[in-house]
C-alpha cells in the first residue's frame, strides 16, 4: 500500500482569494491582482505592500477583513472526508497571521505557509518566504521521504506540484490556465475532486 499525501492550495480552492476580498472592503481594486494574473509572487507582494503602505493600511485591517471570510460551500466537508481517508496538508503561499482565523474555520487543518513581518504598530514591513518555490519544493521534499504526491490547485504557482505528482488537478481555475494545461484534469466541484482524489490513491 502507497504512503499518499494530498496537498492542496488554500485560496481560490477552500476559501475566497484573501486580497480579493480585501480589495472589496479596502476600496483599492488594484489589490485584486493574484497570482493568476501575476506569477512571480515575491514581485506581486512587495508591489501589494506598497499600495498598502500608500494607504496606510496595515495587518489589523487585513484581519478584520479575513475574520469575515468564510470558507466555499462545501470544503470544510470535503476537507473532513479527504482527511477521514488520507493525509491532508495545505500548502499556501498565505502567511500565519492570515491563516490562523480560516483554519479554524475548516477544523484545523495542517498548512505550510509563510510569515509576514510587521512593525509595532501593524504596519507589515516585509515577509517571509518558508523556503523558494514553496510548494514543489513541499512536494519533492514529501517524495524524498517516501511519499506520494496528490495535488490540486488553481493557479500559476500550482503548476509546479500538480506537474510533479502522481496526480495533479486543477480546481476552480481560470480558463486561460486550464486552457494552457490542457494536459491536467480540471474540476469545478468538490464532489468531482473527491472522485478524482479516491481514484488515484
Amino acid at each position: 500500500m502507497s504512503m499518499n499525501i494530498v496537498c492542496l492550495d488554500l485560496e481560490g480552492v477552500l476559501v475566497p482569494e484573501i486580497w480579493i476580498a480585501f480589495a472589496q472592503a479596502s476600496g483599492i481594486p488594484e489589490l485584486k491582482r493574484t497570482t493568476r494574473e501575476e506569477p512571480d509572487y515575491d514581485k506581486l507582494m512587495r508591489w501589494r505592500l506598497g499600495v498598502l503602505k500608500e494607504h496606510g493600511l496595515g495587518l489589523r485591517q487585513i484581519q478584520e477583513t479575513i475574520a469575515k471570510i468564510y470558507p466555499f460551500p462545501g470544503a470544510r466537508e470535503f476537507l473532513d472526508e479527504l482527511r477521514s481517508i488520507t493525509q491532508v496538508i495545505i500548502i499556501s503561499d498565505t502567511f500565519t497571521q492570515f491563516a490562523g482565523p480560516l483554519m479554524e474555520k475548516l477544523g484545523w487543518p495542517t498548512i505550510f505557509c509563510n510569515t509576514l513581518e510587521t512593525a509595532p504598530d501593524g504596519e507589515i514591513t516585509g515577509f517571509k518566504m518558508r523556503i523558494e518555490d514553496s510548494k514543489l519544493s513541499t512536494v519533492k521534499a514529501l517524495q524524498s521521504i517516501g511519499f506520494e504526491t496528490i495535488a490540486a490547485g488553481d493557479s500559476h504557482n500550482d503548476l509546479g506540484m500538480i506537474r510533479a505528482s502522481k496526480a495533479g488537478f486543477l480546481f476552480k481555475s481560470t480558463e486561460q490556465i486550464i486552457r494552457d494545461n490542457p494536459h491536467f484534469a480540471a474540476y469545478e466541484t468538490y464532489e468531482e475532486l473527491m472522485a478524482a482524489i479516491r481514484r488515484a490513491l
